[in-house]
């Protein structure tokens, strides 16, 4: 069998001393350096700095040892506290003593105005309409500095501060995260200003112009040199070592595709290691396919330090010093021949004490029970280092949602992550389990097959100027919390960090039976009910919140569609037009959705309520069946089905959504 593809592993050779040189002061610009800077991801921070987040997580999750409590999962809303401004409530959702700086903000549902404060300062240095300041398309913070992606609200652009921060809200309902430094007492920092900003557009629009396009304008040096090697065959339990490399250089990219009978085993079972400076236990130890981010098969997508390009080529640029040498090895795991063939290209380095390792290692779980909730680790090491990003893919062999489970770094030994988020995607950058795919120069979901949140799902996130550095230990935790509770889920994850030289960490050697791809059993087609009355085509006519149509329950919905209404609040109404081809006496009768943030609402027909308010609570996502509404008078044309929420179940998540998958109509007798 012939190579359809490529595997290039590309090293650079060019003299690189400690990256880039420290800066003197902390300053917007400064900050923004690093945002398309991946060689200073390869030093240790100068000066050092930690690196935590605010979030709207569940409070009521304080311990690990109390596991009623650690899955909690009321993420909405959450404060610091609550204060007045010029007779206006405020939400404050981050207060933090500087010197620092914050590097990215994230919301699934932005609202109201954002302001942030600095330095004790009673008027704020920043005062703009959250979604406007987060939806990339208003100055100064244009795309790809923010946008909303897969429903996601997120803004990466650097705010540093000298002695304090609190950023506040006029929204009391939103998710959030706020991700902020925090540097040693005594360092410079210069706050920010808008007017500093607002000077900067010209520097804004070349640096977003290279992270939209991120990796061709992330071209290597004049003096970086390339060896290549041709195609060869590695058989079955063969290994090859293709480059040994002498130090001190350093990686700049590397490139890589496989081929054989089965592309996806090939990706799979091909294992890339690569040992720097005469490692026992190699730094990178990853299936091929993996190590690039997307998993399983080739999903399309470009980031700023990985790409995956359709035709199979696939490119790594993450920068890897080393001080003596480098030794790369392809090991085939599997049954198949792989056809392999690529190059190696370097750059002269100069390594320092601040110098460190790359590291990327992968782990397996397949056919976890969804129940009871545990938390799932992707990484745990020991040294000091910086955590860089990771990459996700889960199996899920049905629709309902995976990804409930919120992201829990520890660092350095802390008893209580000081990364605790809102949910699986929130940490992606994305929101409300939302399938469409989408690619930024940070984070991507380049894959999920649907319907809903059924099959094959890959996500990725790479920390850059919200990068997390260690001095001793990092741990990284996601819930694995399946709103479906008799089902099993499988999730693999690529880990990437930096460690100087002496580090360990928990992975273990990869095996045959460890690399094995999860296989999932096809999914039946939606059936569509005779004689409904789709809630997906009945026209808004009123709403308060969020009405579109929500798809990928075949098995709950005629069609696999419903009418979802959500961030509505007790009050609220919608109101929905449906037609009737002849006037007269009708039974009507429902199929409507209940889940656990579904709530209590009042139904009624042409202004006639439907009996009392009904009840939409239940512990997983479930259809009620066909129910009678009623019987009323419609007219000829179009009639009007009216939502009021009244309440939600106690047991109920505080979204009061509501969801109509269709209405039937009976003639009276």
């Amino acid at each position: 069998m012939r190579l359809t593809g490529m595997i290039t592993l590309a090293l650079g050779i060019w003299v690189w001393s400690g990256a880039t040189p420290p800066a003197k002061r902390i300053t917007v610009q400064s900050v923004l350096a690093e945002m398309d800077n991946l060689a200073a991801l390869a030093e240790f921070p100068d000066p050092p700095f930690t690196c935590k987040q605010f979030s709207s997580y569940d409070r009521a999750s304080t311990t690990p040892d109390d596991p009623r409590t650690w899955f909690a999962n009321g993420d909405r809303g959450k404060y610091v506290r609550t204060e007045m401004r010029q007779g206006e409530k405020e939400f404050v959702m981050m207060d933090a003593e500087g010197p620092g700086c914050i590097v990215r903000i994230w919301s699934a549902n932005a609202g109201g105005v954002l302001r942030i404060y600095t330095d004790d300062n009673e008027t704020p240095a920043l005062e703009m309409n959250m979604q406007d300041a987060m939806d990339g398309k208003h100055e100064p913070f244009l795309a790809p500095f923010a946008g909303v992606h897969s429903r996601g609200w997120n803004l990466y652009f650097p705010f540093p501060y000298a002695k304090r921060c609190k950023v506040t809200t006029t929204d009391g309902n939103i998710y959030y995260h706020i991700n902020y430094r925090t540097y040693p007492q005594g360092t410079d920092v210069e706050t920010f200003t808008m007017a500093q900003i607002k000077k900067m557009k010209g520097r804004l629009a070349d640096l977003g112009r290279r992270l939209s396009a991120p990796y061709a304008s992330h071209l290597a040096p004049s003096r970086a040199t390339a060896k290549v090697f041709r195609a060869f065959d590695l058989a079955p339990g063969a290994s090859k070592v293709v480059a040994e490399l002498k130090g001190p250089a350093a990686v700049f990219e590397l490139q890589a595709a496989a081929s054989g009978s089965n592309l996806r085993y090939a990706l799979r079972y091909t294992v890339l290691e690569i040992a720097f400076d005469g490692a026992s236990v190699p730094q990178v130890r990853c299936p091929l396919g993996d190590f690039f981010g997307s998993s399983p098969d080739i999903n399309p997508y470009e980031s700023l330090p990985l790409c995956v390009h359709p035709s199979g080529e696939m490119r790594s640029k993450w920068f890897m010093p080393f001080a003596r040498s480098c030794k790369i090895t392809l090991i085939n795991c599997g049954r198949d021949h792989v056809d392999v063939e690529g190059r190696v290209t370097t750059v002269p380095y100069r390594w320092t004490e601040r110098s460190m390792h790359f590291h990327a290692k992968w782990r397996a779980e397949n056919h976890m029970p969804t129940r009871p909730f545990h938390d799932w680790t992707l990484l745990q090491c020991m040294g000091k280092g910086v955590f860089v990003g990771c990459m996700l893919s889960v199996a899920n062999p049905v629709r309902n949602w995976w990804g409930e489970g919120d992201e829990k770094i520890y660092v350095d030994g802390e008893k209580f992550p000081s990364h605790f988020g809102t949910g699986s995607e929130d940490y992606f950058g994305y929101a409300w389990c939302c399938p469409d795919l989408f690619v930024h120069c940070y984070h991507n979901q380049p894959r999920c097959d649907g319907p809903g949140n059924y099959g094959l799902t890959s996500v990725n996130r790479f920390h850059v100027i919200d990068k997390i550095p260690f001095t001793s230990q990092f741990k990284f935790d996601i819930e694995a919390w399946h709103s479906h509770p008799d089902t099993k889920v499988s999730y693999n994850a690529t880990s990437y960090w930096y460690a100087r030289p002496g580090g360990s960490d928990f992975f273990k050697p990869l095996t045959r039976t460890m690399l094995a791809p999860v296989e999932l059993p096809r999914q039946p087609k939606a059936q569509k009910v005779a004689g409904a009355i789709e809630g997906e085509a009945m026209k808004v006519v009123r709403k308060t919140g969020i009405c579109d149509v929500q798809a990928g329950f075949e098995d709950l919905w005629s069609d696999g569609k419903q009418m979802w209404w959500r961030q509505g609040k007790p009050g609220d109404v919608l109101v929905l037009e449906f037609p009737v081809g002849e006037a007269g006496r009708y039974k009507v009768f429902g199929n409507f959705t209940r889940a656990v943030d579904y709530g209590i609402h009042q139904i009624s027909i042409n202004d006639q309520p439907a009996g009392e308010p009904m009840d939409f609570f239940a512990a997983n996502v479930r259809a009620t069946g066909r129910i009678e509404l009623g019987t009323f008078d419609l007219k000829a044309g179009a009639n009007e089905l009216k939502v009021t929420v009244t309440g939600k179940n106690p047991k109920a998540i505080d979204r009061y959504m509501f969801g109509v998958d269709y209405l039937l109509l009976e003639k009276a007798k």
